[in-house]
């Protein structure tokens, strides 16, 4: 079952993530000092803010996929459009080890399938950087 992927930047984590949990009635899945996702069912979305010195507003979005199966099907699609991919298998990021491929968008606008990440204990994670795929390039994970 794939889930709608947004990830934000902000600039105080804690008023954030007080306003996120009022409006989606539920504490984060998962919530680090600089990261808090929720993972919701109604509506089906993976949210995630994060305060690591990025400007605030829109830092990607995405389709999460569960399966390699789900993302083979949307790369073979991505493929289709002619976007090329680079792949970047098991990063860590976001607190969860995964394996990712970043597309170029054919609109522009940022975006990510991802699947099955795996959470794992750290201090922090590494900033979110896009591979050199194009100027206006969109990062798809597994």
């Amino acid at each position: 079952m794939k889930h709608f992927h947004v990830h934000i930047s902000v600039p105080a984590l804690d008023e954030a993530l007080h306003g996120d949990s009022g409006l989606f009635a539920a504490e984060p899945t998962v919530h680090k000092p600089d990261y808090a996702t929720w993972m919701l069912d109604d509506p089906r979305v993976n949210f995630a803010i994060s305060q690591r010195g990025a400007a605030p507003g829109l830092n990607h979005l995405g389709v999460q996929v569960e399966s390699g199966a789900e993302l083979h099907e949307m790369q073979q699609r991505l493929d289709g459009m002619a976007a090329g991919s680079v792949a970047e298998p098991g990063t860590a990021c976001c607190y969860a080890r995964s394996d990712k491929d970043w597309t170029n968008d054919p609109v522009a606008s940022p975006g990510r399938p991802i699947t099955r990440s795996t959470p794992f204990p750290c201090s922090t994670t590494r900033p979110m950087t896009t591979p050199a795929v194009s100027p206006r390039a969109t990062q798809w994970q597994r």
